[in-house]
């Protein structure tokens, strides 16, 4: 069977599923990505919490469970996999698409193919001006870095946390632009530049210049802070230590590696997990 919209769509309804099932299906449709790139997903899989599915399908967790269930043993053969940690987004794909048979971009002429659409090409194209310390939030690529990173080993940093790493790769290199796509390839290969994975060979030990030492400092801290009830870890840290001592050391951190105090936040909250002032 042909990866298009129409195609699974009629397989869906050829299938003797119930109600409920029929809808999650269509759901799971809906987000497929029909481009390699697209939301930094592969071709043929969507991502999903499974919080979101309960909240659009309006059932509770233990009946959404039950419809996962029963479409993973329905011709449809939906497939679910968790390859960015346990609380990380789903990652979803139908079975009965046959990786064998030839696929095609687009669908027939009497398809709907989301594929067609200009939206679902891939989505980091252009180039991407290197201005550390700049905002995010003020470029055109804020909505894209949040959209892509859901299904991406940093999905749970903080957009500007990854733009400002992205920048600071970028200018230790001194590159003064690059093209986008290098963003997205950043951002696909987090964890490898955060650090090795378990078992993987202890490479051969250098010495660091500064620039890349203070870089890779940085990356660890942001890492390993808590990114949900930052207030809440904040206010516990500075009972703990001071409000002032809590701005000494976040106007340290930015003079030190030159970010923005948010990112200086970030870093700080890292510092005190690791030292064991707060919990993560």
């Amino acid at each position: 069977m042909d990866l298009t919209t129409g195609s699974i769509l009629r397989q869906i309804l050829r299938c003797d599923l119930s109600v409920s099932a029929h809808k999650l299906a269509t759901i799971i449709l809906d987000g497929i990505a029909w481009k390699d790139g697209y939301n930094g997903l592969d071709r043929g899989t969507a991502a999903f919490t499974l919080s979101t599915l309960s909240d659009i399908m309006g059932v509770t967790r233990q009946h959404l469970t039950t419809l996962l269930a029963e479409l993973a043993a329905s011709e449809l053969r939906v497939e679910r996999w968790k390859p960015n940690g346990k609380f990380a987004p789903w990652l979803f794909r139908f079975g009965c698409v046959s990786d064998e048979l030839p696929q095609h971009l687009a669908s027939t002429v009497g398809d709907t193919s989301l594929s067609r659409e200009y939206n679902n090409k891939t989505i980091f194209s252009g180039k991407i001006e290197i201005a550390p310390g700049s905002n995010v939030h003020r470029t055109s690529w804020a909505a894209l870095i949040k959209a892509a990173k859901s299904a991406l080993p940093c999905w749970n940093v903080d957009t500007q946390a990854i733009w400002d790493r992205f920048m600071a790769f970028n200018e230790a290199r001194g590159n003064t632009c690059v093209p986008a796509g290098f963003l997205l390839g950043f951002m696909r290969r987090w964890q490898t530049s955060v650090g090795r994975s378990p078992g993987s060979p202890k490479p051969i030990s250098q010495p660091l210049a500064e620039p890349d030492r203070l870089q890779d400092e940085f990356a660890r801290l942001t890492c390993v802070a808590p990114t949900r009830n930052r207030q809440f870890h904040a206010s516990d840290l500075q009972r703990k230590i001071g409000h002032a001592a809590y701005e000494a050391r976040i106007l340290d951190t930015i003079r030190k590696f030159g970010c923005q105090r948010f990112s200086a936040t970030l870093a700080v909250h890292g510092r005190a997990v690791l030292a064991g002032e707060i919990s993560r």
